[in-house]
């Protein structure tokens, strides 16, 4: 039976009269978006700031650009925009449309703002995020810790967390769950940095006053990553105050820095120029002009670098905003003899970024980037009137877009593409002599192009459960050789409470450059080779799974996060592999697989006026290299540890305010020694070169496995003092004591002949461990006008 309009009506009003069944009508609620940026006063990002409406119970956080995007129904509310160490800021809105609404917070003026880790994500944030793995660090909490030589690093700071190694006494590489330094992705404004160090590894390129903050990711992957298997350090640049022109600066040990910034058509877009220069050359300079008439004076090597960094951007209109990044750094090497031999070495990386950020709608947002980035060394020997020169170098020129697009309160869906045109220039060599007798070079360099697309989604699936996946097709090709693959990525976080969350993750990586190395620190003579030939890419997956807790009313956050990673065509080399100018470098390098797992267990405190953190690292990690391509591969084919594998890794950091003037900071770490090869004997052989016949026959060494021998724990205590000065408190005297018990690690161990001195005879050989650093003082002047 079918009812007309009339009969239905007053069907009805008959029910609603006697009181029949109650009907409810569902009004559709009108919504709306806001978005904008939130910035500091003086035009810096606020990455993680909180935009939130709490009569709601619902708010966002700000992305790495500091922008956020917030769904909510028609009406009048309250927003409130906060972020550690800057003041509150509510806004009364009456959403009728999609509105666009920035913010510029004022920082904290109470004593408390000065003790808290400002620029940080905060500890709830960490907590809801599905992310895992993932350590964000701003520049001001690293300024505040101890440094060696006063020289503040932030890849050293990286060092502290948990699931990060270093390559070695007071380096800056890194070595992340149980991944080589190549491993690593290094970021900066989108650009890649193939060398991030200075002073062969004892000093990273990134000077403290030009960076605004950090993010490391050791697992879950987000999709816009790739082409590396271990971590991604994604550095961001300052923008620039844009009220006023400030100078910034320091006067350290080894090193001065100088910064200044300042507003563009003031409001519209700022600047930022930063300089940082050693001066060890003025000092050796001198003590060798000093010395040159002493027949026994041997003259100190030549060495300084410098670096140099420029950030500039300018909003264009309501939706258009672009970005111009810029970075230079060199490192120069030289010793001059009196003999007349001559050596100079030189490496450094050249980097450029223009990027455009443009919002189609407060819902779709794209950034569009160009980039190059240069990395070259260059060696050059000179005896009299004959010359010897080496080099290599890499070069990308890269293109991206990014989009991402936020149609509810329920998901946020991110898409886009990358094309990377490699020039590898695995070696040239060239010699000539004065007289034009000897003239000869070499040069082997190779292509590469480099190309992905990726898509995601962060889908909240209810009030406990949030959920993340992605996917990533890459692909390569260096000359007729090509390769692809599917990189799938996948996070989840369940809440249990408001103070309790689980979270798991799943990442699949590939790589497709190498680095040509026979060490385990990254030198600057490493070499990047391509994809191609026998030398497929290397693969790695790794899954992990951790709970965190609110602890202490919201001041403490605690996680304990597993982890395990696999990887096959991990790459070595054969034993007495020509690494240098050889156009058939496929053919040095042998294949295997890695595997490594762990369990690490971080505390952390950002208010009050001690903050820090604790971390433990109990980890494994294991390689395996088969018999091949003529060889006995490793060990004859048995599983080993790489020499930067640690089993216990502890660090404790306390930052404390002692009064608005004094802050008082400490870092501690333990790790298990590193790994090493030593010999287990020697035999001697008689008439050879190099033995004394009937006396003494030259002793060979016997080496048993590599890296069958451990060196003795490594710890170490570093303090720091931080006194502000000037009546705005504008200026600061750091003083820094690295190693304060004067602990003598083990940086390498050798062996010293022992000698019968009644019959000149070898007897013995002793083992000698040598120490880097001692206990270092260091004092350094900061300053901001």
């Amino acid at each position: 039976m079918v009812l007309s309009s009339a009969a239905r009506c007053y069907l009805f009003v008959l029910l609603l009269s006697f009181g029949g069944p109650r009907v409810a009508w569902a009004q559709e609620v009108v919504r709306f978006t806001i978005n904008g940026t939130v910035r500091g006063a003086r035009g810096e990002t606020l990455p993680g700031a909180s935009v939130a409406v709490p009569a709601l119970g619902t708010g966002t956080a700000a992305d790495s650009l500091g922008r956020y995007s917030l769904n909510l129904p028609a009406g009048r509310h309250q927003l409130l925009v906060a972020f550690v160490g800057y003041q509150q800021v509510t806004r009364d809105i009456n959403l009728t449309r999609n509105q666009r609404l920035s913010f510029a917070l004022e920082e904290s003026g109470n004593e408390l703002g000065e003790v808290v880790v400002e620029g940080s994500v905060s500890l709830e944030q960490k907590l809801k995020t599905t992310q895992m793995g993932v350590e964000h660090l701003s520049i001001r909490e690293a300024k505040l810790l101890p440094a060696l030589f006063g020289e503040v690093d932030i890849l050293k700071t990286l060092q502290l967390k948990p699931g990060v190694q270093s390559g070695g006494e007071g380096t800056s590489g890194l070595f992340v769950r149980g991944g080589s330094s190549d491993q690593n992705l290094v970021l900066i404004d989108n650009a890649l940095v193939y060398n991030p160090n200075h002073l062969f590894g004892l000093f990273s390129v990134f000077n403290s006053d030009a960076v605004q903050s950090v993010d490391l990711y050791k697992s879950g992957f987000p999709a816009q990553f790739g082409g590396r298997l271990s971590s991604v350090v994604d550095v961001k640049m300052r923008e620039g105050d844009r009220q006023h022109y400030v100078a910034t600066g320091g006067v350290g040990l080894i090193s001065s820095r100088l910064t200044y910034e300042g507003p563009i058509n003031k409001g519209k877009g700022s600047f930022i120029v930063s300089g940082r220069r050693t001066y060890f050359d003025i000092f050796t300079r001198a003590l060798n002009e000093a010395n040159k008439n002493k027949e026994d004076y041997s003259p100190i090597p030549d060495y300084y670098f410098y670096d140099f960094n420029a950030k500039a951007n300018y909003t264009l209109g309501e939706k258009d905003q672009i970005f111009l990044t810029g970075y230079l750094g060199r490192d120069t090497f030289g010793f001059n003899s009196p003999g007349g031999f001559n050596f100079d070495f030189s490496w450094g990386n050249t980097i450029g970024t223009l990027r455009w950020n443009h919002t189609f709608s407060p819902k779709l947002f794209v950034n569009t980037s160009v980039s190059v980035s240069d990395y070259k060394y260059n060696l050059t020997n000179r005896l009299d009137q004959f010359s010897f020169g080496l080099g290599s170098s890499i070069t990308d020129y890269s293109a991206r877009t990014d989009f991402e697009y936020t149609p509810d309160d329920r998901h946020v869906l991110k898409a886009g593409a990358q094309l990377t045109q490699h020039r590898f220039g695995v070696g040239r060599l060239e010699a000539n002599s004065g007289d034009g007798r000897i003239n000869f070079g070499s040069d082997v360099s190779y292509t590469g192009t480099d190309a992905a697309l990726y898509a995601s989604d962060n889908y909240k699936a209810s009030d406990k459960l949030q959920l993340e996946g992605g996917l990533r097709l890459t692909g390569f090709r260096s000359g007729s050789d090509q390769y692809g693959g599917l990189e799938p990525r996948a996070s989840a976080r369940y809440s249990l409470s408001e103070r309790t969350s689980l979270k798991a993750s799943y990442a699949l990586m590939y790589q497709y450059v190498h680095l040509v190395t026979n060490s385990g620190a990254s030198l600057p003579t490493d070499i990047w080779y391509p994809s191609r030939l026998s030398v497929k890419p290397q693969r790695s997956q790794q899954t992990s799974a951790g709970v965190s807790f609110l602890l202490g009313r919201g001041k403490y956050l605690l996680t304990n996060e597993a982890y395990y990673k696999w990887g096959q065509n991990q790459v070595d080399f054969r034993d007495g592999a020509q690494l240098f100018v050889n156009p058939e470098l496929d053919s040095e390098f042998i294949f295997g697989k890695s595997w490594s797992y762990g369990n690490e267990v971080y505390l952390e405190k950002k208010t009050g006026k001690t903050t820090g953190w604790i971390g433990y690292t109990l980890a494994w990690s294991w390689r395996n290299f088969q018999p091949q391509r003529g060889t006995n591969g490793v060990n004859n084919g048995e599983d080993f540890h790489p020499n930067y594998d640690r089993r216990h890794n502890l660090t404790v950091v306390a930052l404390h305010q002692l009064n608005a003037r004094i802050n008082l900071t400490a870092s501690f770490i333990y790790t298990s020694g590193s790994l090493t090869t030593l010999p287990l004997g020697r035999f001697g052989l008689q008439d050879i070169p190099g033995s004394r016949t009937g006396i003494d026959p030259r002793p060979v060494p016997i080496y048993p496995n590599r890296n069958s021998y451990q060196l003795i724990p490594y710890h170490r205590l570093d303090l720091g003092v931080v006194y502000k000065i000037g009546s705005r408190l504008n200026q600061d005297l750091t003083l820094s004591i690295y190693n304060a018990y004067n602990r003598r690690n083990a940086y390498f161990v050798f062996f010293e002949a022992v000698r019968d001195e009644t019959t000149d005879r070898t007897t013995g050989f002793q083992a000698k461990q040598v120490s880097l650093f001692p206990i270092i003082p260091s004092l350094t002047y900061n300053f901001r006008f």
